[in-house]
């Protein structure tokens, strides 16, 4: 209700501008454009066909050229662009270290030494979300992961279970905005921005989004403390750490191939690949039994994923022929407005989608229209990539249709209502508010490191 509210009043503002004469806008698309995505969207049929529909619709009613003859080169780009190689890539990388069990490593490792702070267990929470989305790049991959490995743990623990599963929500979250983080990689595709550029202006936000959640959580262990486990030898701290070199080896491979140039985000994700097939084999988990689950896991959800990309990329063609884009762009960047309210604006609107909207679905279908607006208003394309994907981060947790809340709650040992994350994740949610509010306020913390590469 939030974002349809949100939607009606941008469409009312966009009525009485044109109306005023600032500029001449198709109306008519605007209105069925919105009516017919609200109608399919809320009949719940699945938003790659959604976009597919609008794409086809809209071009027989507003543009003179036979969809059949635009079609098939407009889908071509993507379905053979070689830096979205990276995605189904990564994702496989992270369906094999899953089943070859570095995961739980990962957790187990942490837990020896984060126990004992105030929060306890839940800073591992977040702290392994965080070194895991550092090899994943997807949230959901990384939620399910962490997840599985993180809720036994909790079993007949006197931890609150909402600020567990917040904890687990908030964490996975992480997964695309730490690098290699494949929301970067769709941005760029659509922007043509450097992607390892947009890696490294994503390692402090991260670090700053990652720091943000371990003090509120140090907050709740003060304000509700437990019994401390019992200190354990500093030798079996150092014993633990052995199980952390396979992870620390893969983000040294991945990322750190990206930021010396040696490799691109593509070539990367193969190294990754490879190296995780080479641990899992020091594991002696690798099979080929092992390998088929992997790759069947990876190539549903890269189907779903391209589906989306292909259905939204036909829709921004069409979009653009009947000048949809450029009109609004035009009428918002002459709104009598400083850049920083309008980019409020721009982010109200993207909190508002993500209550309802699927976060991939969100920045194909939005940046198209935005960033023209954006670039407009003087901000940098390296610094918005980071804004929208903490955007599609925070729609991610957010309620009612956080796709991350929803895979924890379906992974949950005991039954329990899905307002137990929803309360849960709040915190957090608010956390992560305050860190586009500081990346505002501050520009440089995503623009610093990019600028000492250059």
């Amino acid at each position: 209700m939030i974002a349809i509210a949100f939607l009606l009043g941008l469409l009312g503002v966009v009525i009485v501008a044109a109306a005023s004469g600032a500029q001449s806008l198709p109306i008519a698309e605007i209105l069925m454009l919105i009516g017919v995505f609200i109608l399919f969207f809320g009949s719940g049929v699945y938003i790659a066909a959604v976009l597919g529909i609008l794409a086809f619709l809209t071009g027989f009613l507003f543009s003179d050229r036979p969809w059949w003859l635009f079609a098939g080169q407009t889908l071509w780009g993507p379905s053979s662009n070689f830096v979205l190689v990276a995605v189904p890539l990564f994702l496989l990388m992270g369906e094999i270290l899953l089943r070859a069990g570095l995961s739980d490593r990962l957790y187990r490792a942490l837990n020896i030494w984060l126990n004992r702070l105030p929060g306890g267990l839940l800073h591992t929470n977040i702290v392994s979300c965080a070194v895991f989305s550092a090899i994943s790049g997807s949230s959901v991959a990384t939620a399910a992961t962490m997840g599985s490995v993180a809720l036994p743990y909790f079993q007949g623990t006197p931890y609150n279970q909402r600020w567990v599963l917040g904890s687990l929500a908030a964490g996975g979250a992480l997964g695309n905005l730490i690098p290699p983080g494949i929301t970067f990689i769709i941005y760029g595709l659509i922007t043509e921005t450097s992607v390892g550029a947009l890696y490294i202006a994503a390692l402090l936000p991260s670090i700053l989004v990652t720091g943000l959640f371990l003090a509120l959580i140090a907050w709740h262990g003060f304000r509700n403390p437990m019994d401390k486990p019992p200190p354990l030898p500093f030798a079996m701290k150092v014993r633990a750490l052995a199980d952390l070199v396979p992870t620390l080896l893969l983000i040294l491979l991945v990322l750190g191939s990206i930021y010396a140039g040696w490799a691109t985000p593509t070539e990367a994700a193969a190294l990754g690949v490879t190296g995780a097939m080479f641990f899992a084999a020091l594991e002696g988990k690798l099979s080929f039994r092992m390998l088929n689950a992997s790759a069947e896991a990876t190539a549903r959800n890269t189907a779903l994923l391209g589906l989306i990309i292909f259905g939204a990329y036909l829709l921004n063609y069409i979009l653009t022929t009947i000048n949809v884009p450029q009109a609004l762009a035009s009428l918002i960047a002459d709104l009598p407005l400083p850049p920083w309210a309008i980019m409020l604006c721009i982010i109200g609107l993207y909190i508002a989608l993500g209550t309802f909207m699927e976060g991939f679905a969100m920045i194909i279908t939005t940046v198209p229209v935005i960033f023209p607006v954006v670039v407009a208003l003087g901000y940098d394309p390296i610094w918005f990539g980071v804004i929208v994907t903490m955007l599609v981060e925070i729609a991610q947790i957010s309620p009612p249709d956080g796709t991350v809340m929803y895979v924890l709650q379906g992974m949950r040992p005991k039954a329990g209502p899905i307002t137990d994350v929803f309360v849960g994740v709040m915190p957090f949610l608010l956390a992560y508010l305050a860190a586009v509010v500081l990346m505002l306020i501050f520009p440089e913390i995503a623009l610093w490191l990019p600028s000492l590469m250059s």
